[in-house]
């Protein structure tokens, strides 16, 4: 489900006469409510002093993502974004992560892109106490009752599905942008029915896969078969072709060679996928 929450404000930026845009930056949502709290707080957003519209998004699961609120955006004609993000705690990394990621989807997408900024997270914030104190002396305040009764053991379904794929999250494919693809993945994943499509598809996050210079990597099973420099183009075809189509989507594969392997450029060569100038002679 994907929201808008344009202010009074928003037709002059939509016009294409610049103005400027808060983008509120949350890590994941799967249900309807949390969409709608979200959409309540970039409503709030929208009215503060210099805002022109105000949007929020995931990084993870969750639509919309930043890349199609970033995209929706630039269309606008506004003049700058300010990236808001939402979460507590933040890595330490978070930051330098998400610069990666602007920058490159800045060179994957051509043509004038607004001025593009980040906020300080709410821990940061001097008015961070102030809120503390709100919300503890709210009287909405819930009491949880003592259980009455032991609660009852459930039991879980196995799943059927028999295809995995595994996202890297060690610490260079998350320097690389693995949480968005990750996210991508997801929301393809929820998109495409993959999870009762054909075979069947879980994914999960892992610790390190392994070739970190390969960064960010995934790996399809049962095949085995590992993909390097993963981006959301990747995704889709890996899904297409791989999940959904059974073959392996040979620009982005990198076969188990005994040798290191640097990453290729998807763009040149493609017919030849894997060469051996590609390895890395000791």
């Amino acid at each position: 489900m994907m929201q808008s929450t344009r202010t009074g404000k928003l037709d002059q930026a939509s016009a294409g006469h610049g103005g400027r845009a808060v983008l509120l930056v949350a890590r994941s949502a799967f249900a309807a409510a949390p969409h709608r709290e979200m959409a309540r707080i970039a409503t709030r957003a929208g009215r503060l002093p210099g805002v022109d519209r105000a949007e929020f998004c995931f990084i993870e699961q969750g639509t919309p993502s930043l890349l199609e609120r970033l995209l929706e955006l630039r269309r606008e004609g506004l003049a700058e974004i300010t990236l808001v993000p939402l979460m507590l705690p933040i890595e330490p990394g978070f930051r330098n992560w998400l610069v990666r990621c602007l920058r490159r989807w800045q060179g994957e997408v051509p043509g004038r892109w607004p001025r593009l900024s980040i906020a300080s997270g709410p821990a940061e914030s001097p008015a961070l106490e102030t809120l503390l104190e709100s919300v503890l002396t709210d009287e909405r305040v819930e009491i949880i009752p003592e259980p009455g009764r032991p609660l009852a053991v459930e039991g879980s379904i196995v799943p059927a599905q028999k295809r995995r794929v595994l996202v890297c999250a060690g610490r260079a494919c998350n320097e690389a942008g693995a949480d968005a693809i990750w996210g991508h993945l997801r929301n393809c994943q929820e998109r495409r029915k993959l999870r009762v499509t054909g075979d069947g598809v879980m994914t999960a996050k892992s610790t390190c896969l392994g070739p970190c210079s390969l960064a960010p990597v995934l790996q399809v099973f049962p095949e085995g078969t590992y993909y390097g420099g993963v981006t959301e183009a990747a995704i889709d075809a890996i899904v297409e072709e791989h999940l959904l189509g059974g073959r392996v989507v040979e620009k982005h594969a990198y076969p188990p060679t005994g040798r290191k392997q640097r990453l290729r450029d998807p763009h040149a060569d493609s017919a030849t996928p894997y060469r051996e100038k590609d390895e890395i002679h000791a």
